[in-house]
């Protein structure tokens, strides 16, 4: 079947929220803390300061990534998160490189990201694509920031 990356459909925020809570299951043994981003997609992703993309298995949303808007010149990296038979298969490298090409084309001058150390695939793919370890700027339950300079 054929993948496709496309901005998210309204009718697909459930779907994406599933794949998000399956992986997060995974990881963590727990749901995401937290929805409020996905329950209100318009005031957080929607373009032109973010944009929220999903990988389709034909009609089925079996990844998913973002990009919001931090401050003018600084976006974040949000809900990367795919499922494990779609991993390991250049899919993330897709997804982040469309998200990285979103934000510079916006104005962006930097792309933050938080993570945790189990994720240890995606932080490899971070590293790949140019992020460095930079100081905690938030506040949330992640141990690992980085930053990419666009």
């Amino acid at each position: 079947m054929t993948l496709k990356i496309q901005s998210l459909r309204e009718d697909q925020i459930e779907a994406a929220k599933s794949v998000i809570t399956e992986v997060c299951f995974e990881f963590f043994g727990q749901p995401p803390l937290e929805f409020e981003d996905m329950d209100d997609i318009a005031s957080h992703y929607a373009p032109p300061s973010g944009v929220f993309m999903v990988l389709l298995e034909g009609e089925r949303v079996v990844g998913t990534g973002a990009i919001r808007r931090i401050e003018d010149e600084t976006c974040e990296l949000k809900r990367m998160w795919f499922l494990p038979a779609f991993r390991g298969k250049g899919y993330g490298t897709q997804m982040l490189e469309r998200l990285i090409a979103f934000a510079r084309s916006v104005g962006y001058k930097r792309v933050r990201l938080d993570t945790s150390p189990a994720l240890e695939g995606a932080n490899r793919l971070y590293h790949r694509l140019g992020f460095q370890m930079i100081e905690r700027y938030n506040d949330g339950p992640c141990a690992i920031f980085m930053e990419k300079q666009l």
